[in-house]
């Protein structure tokens, strides 16, 4: 499931529990178009979607500096991130690689 980030305040909230995939990523930036349709995709795992203009803040916290970067989190604790546009294999790889599954 693909979701919004509304309200910086809930980032810890939305990432507190499980594998939660964070996508960091402007509208203005076409590999993070390209990634769009493939996180729709992904059903193993949520993914939480975060407009790094936005949500500078988080931004910041977590040294984004090129969009897409993904962040792998799980309970809370970030375990990988990558830049960059990456497939759907190439997310399950790194997913099944952090989680063990």
């Amino acid at each position: 499931m693909v979701k919004h980030l509304e309200n910086s305040a809930d980032f810890t909230k939305e990432i507190e529990k499980g594998f939660i995939l964070v996508d960091f990523y402007t509208e203005w930036c076409g590999p993070c178009k390209m990634l769009a349709p493939v996180l729709e995709e992904i059903d193993y795992i949520d993914v939480l979607k975060i407009d790094a203009d936005k949500f500078m803040d988080l931004a910041q916290k977590f040294g984004i500096m090129s969009v897409p970067t993904l962040c792998f989190f799980k309970d809370g604790e970030l375990k990988e991130r990558v830049i960059g546009y990456k497939n759907a294999d190439e997310i399950k790889e790194l997913y099944q690689k952090i989680s063990g599954n």
